[in-house]
């Protein structure tokens, strides 16, 4: 005797940004979606720092799923201030958010618990790791977990980041390191316990830049400042560092930035926590595939670059979006709504992923940080 094995017609595997905004919009055209996540619950970790989110892109999107206005609400007041300095913290460009800027700042936390909350109950399956997804031919899937669950679909779709277990059907490219690597650190209650540190943010985000080195942080909600040291560097790097032993990740850290000034070395120097390397990988700019039925990418797993033109959660929330209404303008045929939502997608990620490509060199050549003053006022090629 056989038993039929579950099916859905519609399965997204990742519930990031861009797989919420796909099945909130699928949703908001009474279209239901399975997605399908690893983590074994919505709080499982923590969900980064803040985001700009760009009124043409991310705002968009959130238009498309009706949650403009409650996304308004949960803004980042002041956030969208800017800070460029030079390695001896000198301040080489100020400016202050006056409000009429088009990328307000939100908490990625936030940001994922508004979609998450707009969703049906039960919409996300949580601790789902899929381990393995194979054509079945005529458009549909199957989908193995690592709980031992296999089910079929008539459309899968992978929004599941830089290391996708769906891009495989569709694209033989992976990731490769850019040059730079992260460290991350935060600094808690800041205007109370890192008055200096505090003071350096400012009230938004900060560039600190020099040769081949920089600080890039931002003030977040609720009064902490996340840091990101970032270093131009071998990959192999962080694999010399002891991140188990905070003070010795922190010394190791700091030779990187011997002769910067003290109040910079200071957002590292004074962390709370353990610091957390992120090595940042891109997929090749012009990432594309030819038209596979039933299958497709979104966000990372699609386009993955360097956060360095602060388009990465942005395209993901306009894929989700603009998939989404795609396959309800043409829900009796997927493959016209996959060739459109393609089509874009590629168009649009094409260009900025060369645009993160062009300021992973900018942001760090020699004179630093002249090659994005000259960006902010409009002066780079």
């Amino acid at each position: 005797m056989t038993t039929s094995r579950p099916h859905h017609p519609i399965t997204v595997v990742g519930a990031g940004l861009g797989g919420l905004a796909l099945a909130r919009v699928l949703h908001v055209h009474g279209i239901d979606a399975a997605l399908f996540d690893l983590d074994p619950a919505p709080s499982a970790r923590t969900q980064g720092g803040m985001l700009d989110i760009h009124d043409d892109s991310g705002q968009e999107a959130l238009r498309a799923a009706g949650l403009h206005e409650e996304f308004l609400k949960l803004v980042h007041p002041g956030g969208q201030a800017l800070r460029v300095l030079d390695r001896h913290a000198t301040v080489r460009l100020a400016e202050e958010d006056d409000g009429s800027g088009g990328r307000p700042e939100i908490d990625r936390g936030d940001l994922r618990e508004l979609l998450l909350g707009s969703l049906p109950e039960g919409t996300v399956r949580w601790g789902a790791k899929v381990t393995g997804v194979r054509p079945l031919g005529g458009g549909r899937h199957e989908v193995a977990l690592a709980d031992g669950t296999v089910f079929t679909t008539d459309l899968l779709i992978g929004a599941d980041g830089a290391w996708s277990r769906v891009r495989p059907l569709l694209s033989p490219a992976r990731p490769a390191y850019t040059g730079v690597s992260f460290v991350e650190a935060d600094l808690l209650e800041a205007d109370r316990r890192h008055p200096e540190s505090a003071a350096v943010v400012g009230g938004g985000m900060l560039f600190a830049l020099g040769a081949g080195r920089g600080f890039l942080g931002h003030r977040e909600t609720h009064g902490s400042l996340h840091v990101y040291a970032a270093v131009e560097a071998p990959e192999d790097w962080l694999d010399g560092i002891a991140f188990d032993d905070t003070e010795a990740a922190k010394a190791a850290v700091l030779k990187e930035f011997d002769g910067w000034a003290e109040s910079l070395r200071g957002l590292v120097a004074d962390a709370d926590g353990p610091l957390v390397p992120r090595r940042i990988h891109a997929l090749p700019v012009g990432h594309r595939w030819d038209r596979v039925p039933g299958v497709t990418l979104l966000g990372d797993a699609a386009h993955l670059m360097s956060p360095f033109a602060g388009e990465g959660a942005n395209l993901a929330l306009l894929d989700g979006a603009e998939l989404g209404r795609a396959l309800a303008a043409h829900p009796d045929d997927t493959e016209t709504s996959l060739t459109a939502y393609e089509d874009r997608m590629f168009r649009r990620a094409e260009t900025s992923a060369a645009e993160s490509a062009r300021n992973t060199t900018l942001l760090f050549r020699p004179d630093a940080p002249q090659g994005l003053l000259d960006m902010f006022t409009g002066l780079s090629g």
